[in-house]
């Protein structure tokens, strides 16, 4: 019965969870940490988020999920005909690949104040920002998907002479589509950092400004619950992509193949 409690979904990585949690309260009272160094997790549900009202943590989070989930979809819109044109073309893909390799290895932190400066200092230079980081995952991978489709379908539709639209759209996105997920689910989670370095760059407002601000004037618990709330939002994000490949694409799950 032991056994089987343990064993059920979700059980085993929440009770994991919650052990962290209270091994970290009992270190902080056993050891006295200093709350400048180490907050205990009640001190800063206490402090973190007794002290700031709810409508300002709402604005914040929506400051940075609106911007991560924009660079998120427009880094989608962007990466899904990169991908398809790089696999339809190898000339191309030689010649562009290592650009987007380039693009990847440049550190974003240092490209993101010369964006803002050039972009402005509203919602525009943090799109972009999240777009750089999301879109290489899903180049990537969506090309990978594209290439792993069985040579003798690709060779069947030729012999039909079916057209490119419908050798793309009807047989490789298909094969794909576990590729394309499986970026999707990296890709929101670095949009939620993409979106928190370009507020440490230049924002007023947003989770990741608000983690600037706070430990500016050592609010250690004040930092720590907002830290908290971008890794939840992260989660829920991450579970949001996978049910929606749940849902519209069961198919393409490992344990329905």
């Amino acid at each position: 019965m032991w056994r089987q409690a343990i064993e059920a979904p979700g059980l085993l990585p929440v009770g994991t969870f919650v052990s962290v949690i209270l091994l970290w309260e009992l270190a902080t009272i056993a050891f006295q940490i200093p709350t400048y160094m180490l907050p205990a997790p009640s001190r800063i549900i206490l402090s973190g988020f007794n002290e700031i009202d709810a409508w300002r943590w709402l604005e914040h989070v929506w400051a940075t999920l609106r911007v991560a989930l924009i660079g998120y979809f427009l880094s989608i819109a962007i990466s899904l005909p990169i991908a398809i044109i790089l696999t339809k073309s190898k000339t191309l893909s030689r010649a562009f690949y290592p650009i987007l390799v380039v693009i990847q290895s440049t550190p974003i932190v240092a490209v993101a104040p010369i964006i803002i400066v050039v972009l402005g200092s509203g919602d525009a230079p943090r799109i972009v920002i999240t777009c750089l980081i999301t879109f290489f995952p899903l180049v990537v991978s969506t090309a990978t998907g594209l290439m792993a489709t069985p040579p003798e379908l690709i060779e069947l539709s030729r012999s039909l002479r079916a057209p490119v639209w419908r050798e793309i759209t009807q047989i490789r996105l298909p094969y794909a589509v576990p590729y394309i997920f499986s970026a999707l689910k990296i890709s929101i989670t670095l949009a939620v950092i993409g979106a928190v370095v370009a507020e440490f760059v230049a924002a007023e407002k947003g989770i990741g400004y608000f983690i600037q601000f706070a430990t500016s004037f050592f609010k250690l618990p004040q930092a720590w619950a907002g830290l908290a709330l971008l890794v939840l939002m992260s989660l829920i994000l991450f579970q949001l992509v996978a049910l929606v490949q749940r849902v519209f694409f069961r198919w393409s799950l490992p344990e329905s193949r």
